[in-house]
């Protein structure tokens, strides 16, 4: 039987289309051209008769669809995250609520960090900067990121309170899989650092200057 030549034509561009897709690296894009691909390969094989391409590219094409609705929810998911803040609500099915008394240190500066907080209840201070935490705040992040993996200063209750901690182990696996969570907590450490270091130049600019060296004269 002879072949159409829009189904030849069809053919030869889907062929091509495939062979452009090895050279892809970014996904949208790879995923339209295997669309364009999927689409050129039923017009062929569906003028031809040639009834295993058609079931394979109608299985095919429904797949690539959805991973582009998939990888474009994504995108507007990042947007979003990166105009909001750090929205700790969704996380309280997987963290652990634990009671605090007035004094009591929840952990100290130079300790193994294993966990990051969220302050729902009473006032809390990290000691060493002089920085008190009331109900909402975020604390003990800086130390997933700290070389050695401590504690940088020391976090103690001023009087009885409710934290509730998420364990390192735990965090990562939501890091990867929520990426408004993953870009809100970038920019929660990064506003954290820039905060210190801010406070850290004011300190510098309120001290009084060093008397100068006394001249000496031989």
């Amino acid at each position: 039987m002879e072949i159409p030549l829009i189904a030849q034509l069809a053919a030869y561009a889907g062929i091509l289309l495939t062979v452009v897709q090895y050279w892809m690296k970014t996904m949208i894009p790879l995923r339209v051209v295997g669309i364009s691909t999927n689409v050129l390969f039923l017009i062929y094989a569906g003028i031809s008769g040639i009834w295993p391409t058609v079931i394979l590219n109608c299985i095919v094409l429904p797949l690539n669809l959805y991973r582009v609705h998939e990888m474009r929810q994504l995108i507007r998911r990042t947007q979003r995250a990166a105009r909001a803040d750090l929205d700790m609500t969704w996380l309280q099915p997987f963290m652990t609520r634990r009671k605090t008394k007035k004094g009591q240190v929840i952990f100290r500066k130079g300790d193994i960090a294993e966990a990051m907080y969220l302050v729902v209840g009473g006032r809390f201070l990290l000691q060493e900067i002089n920085i008190p935490l009331k109900e909402g705040a975020v604390v003990g992040e800086l130390g997933l990121l700290s070389p050695d993996g401590v504690r940088t200063a020391t976090l103690v209750s001023l009087d009885d309170g409710e934290v509730l901690s998420l364990a390192y182990e735990k965090f990562e696996e939501l890091y990867y899989q929520n990426p408004e969570f993953g870009l809100g907590f970038l920019k929660l450490t990064s506003k954290r650092l820039f905060e210190n270091i801010a406070r850290l130049e004011a300190e510098l600019a309120a001290r009084p200057p060093r008397p100068a060296a006394p001249v000496t004269t031989v």
